[in-house]
């Protein structure tokens, strides 16, 4: 192409726009329960980005714009920039409406349909003047020359082209440097759509965002062309199985949790490091729900399809309200060596919880910070999940990332239960649906030697649970019950237990109470049968 602002080859686009969403995704999505839970969770003072791309929309070419109108928001909440200036009103001449700008607006913060319906204001741009792109193709070079650092929040429903047919590994690596290298600067998290088939497109390749996947539609899939990292990061429902649609409400749920993180949510003293993109990114991750063929392995820390998991705000907002807690032990080891846990003397009494923390290595020690838990309950034999997910950023102008792992060891007997040891991810996560109760130590390991930087800071969340179902008689009712935390679970019955055996959904809806969900069901004289399952 001749004009280098055009080269945003493709959005990710549903072809229509549609006003009517299921309510369900905001129950999936953890949201419907955050907003019975609690009160003014809405994005305030939170500033977002909307960079989008042309759609084409009443014939037009430089069609990219949100219709406040549409999105049920007044025009003060807009700021509309592009390559021919920059306006406070709408209509305006700087650009023209877009169905799909609406539809993701809807999504994003809309008080219809939104996650954050009361952000502070929204920065919506072209996108083809908020990213440059120059050079020949497909080698392209990036920069970022239209963003605004006061966005915290920046949704991205477009991507760059289908890798490698349309873009080379090294434009790839271009785009990704350039949003690593201003994430890193300005502390904008960017959350872009993973793409619609094939494989995972930039800009949602870069370290240091979140890459969206769509649950159940035709979501792009990983790992990287480049070096075989791990996206998308997290999946989320969307209008026609498409990731332009679950991108928003990603966005959005980031938007809430820096919004609790700045109010004070994680704890006293504590708002920077709650609010900062690393842990609102491990909250993201660690609160994700697993479907039932979710996979990942020990160099491979997240699914390739689903990477974490479906977001779930709820578990993220419970994990961060946990508390941030320190590590309990701190040691240095000659580079290479066994790290088997140390002597547990206290342990941290949050099962659910996050820290944000510094890990230095040196020239000839790794570095290792140890949080003990005790797991364990009244319960005989009950078994636990754990979820772990470690979080740093690759440095400005770093071209690698410093090495961190994540391992999980029994510390009575010393055995290793569970790593991810990835050598090209920035996030390393840990998931144990069947872990026996005992002492363990969560080690947060860094490699010495030659390195990136000597210290690197990291964002680390934590769960362990363990839920236990209750039926009590309640009349000529049976009261079923199971705690609303963690979300993310659906009761299902049967009449017998024979193989195969037919579990049915079909139950009536649960209301929350005492921190419990709740559901009726008629008493028979029939045999019936009951299971939490996820999701």
């Amino acid at each position: 192409m001749k004009n280098p602002s055009k080269r945003i080859l493709a959005f990710i686009f549903a072809g229509f726009f549609c006003v009517t969403v299921r309510a369900q995704d905001l129950n999936t999505l953890g949201v419907s329960l955050l907003r019975a839970m609690t009160t003014n969770l809405n994005g305030t003072g939170i500033h977002v980005g909307q960079p989008e791309a042309y759609n084409g929309d009443n014939g037009s070419t430089n069609s990219w714009e949100v219709n406040p109108t549409n999105v049920i928001q007044p025009v003060a909440l807009f700021t509309y920039i592009s390559g021919l200036g920059t306006s406070t009103s709408y209509p305006n001449s700087v650009g023209d409406w877009s169905s799909h700008a609406d539809a993701v607006g809807d999504y994003f913060y809309g008080p219809a349909y939104g996650v954050a319906t009361n952000v502070a204001h929204v920065n919506n741009y072209d996108a083809n003047y908020y990213v440059k792109l120059s050079g020949p193709i497909p080698n392209w070079s990036c920069s970022l020359s239209g963003a605004n650092s006061s966005d915290m929040i920046v949704n991205q429903s477009f991507i760059f082209g289908s890798v490698p047919s349309q873009i080379s590994v090294a434009a790839q690596q271009a785009i990704d440097s350039a949003y690593d290298n201003y994430a890193a600067t300005n502390h904008s998290l960017f959350v872009s759509g993973a793409g619609n088939g094939g494989s995972v497109c930039p800009p949602s390749t870069c370290y240091n965002g979140l890459s969206v996947g769509v649950y159940n539609g035709v979501s792009s899939i990983g790992p990287t062309v480049d070096n075989g990292r791990c996206k998308p990061d997290i999946t989320a429902p969307g209008l026609a199985g498409l990731t332009s649609y679950s991108t928003p409400y990603v966005s959005g749920a980031a938007a809430v949790l820096m919004q609790a993180g700045l109010h004070g949510d994680g704890g006293s003293d504590t708002t920077n490091a709650a609010a900062d993109l690393r842990t609102v990114k491990a909250l993201l991750l660690n609160g994700a729900v697993k479907s039932l063929d979710w996979t990942n392995s020990t160099s491979s820390p997240l699914d390739a399809r689903y990477g974490a998991g479906i977001v779930n705000l709820f578990n993220a907002y419970e994990q961060l309200a946990g508390g941030k807690h320190g590590y309990n032990f701190a040691t240095n080891i000659p580079n290479g060596s066994a790290h088997p846990p140390v002597v547990m003397t206290n342990s941290i009494s949050a099962w659910s919880g996050w820290d944000f923390n510094t890990n230095t290595s040196t020239s000839s020690s790794d570095a290792v910070k140890h949080y003990f838990f005790n797991v364990t309950n009244s319960v005989s034999n009950a078994t636990f999940t754990a979820t772990a997910t470690l979080v740093w950023n690759r440095h400005q102008n770093k071209s690698s990332i410093n090495n961190l792992n994540l391992f999980i060891y029994n510390a009575a007997n010393s055995n290793l239960v569970a790593c991810s040891t990835s050598l090209v991810d920035n996030v390393e996560h840990i998931f144990l649906p069947k872990l026996a109760q005992g002492p363990y130590d969560l080690q947060v390991w860094k490699a010495g030697g030659s390195t990136v930087t000597t210290n690197e800071t990291y964002a680390l969340a934590w769960e362990f649970f363990s839920t236990s179902l209750n039926a009590l008689k309640n009349g000529t009712n049976i009261s079923i019950s199971w705690p609303v935390y963690p979300d993310g679970f659906v009761l299902q019955t049967a009449t017998n237990l024979v193989s195969p055996v037919a579990w049915s959904t079909g139950n009536p809806a649960s209301f929350v109470t005492n921190n419990q969900n709740v559901i009726l069901i008629n008493m028979t004289n029939a045999n019936q049968f009951f299971r939490l399952q996820r999701p």
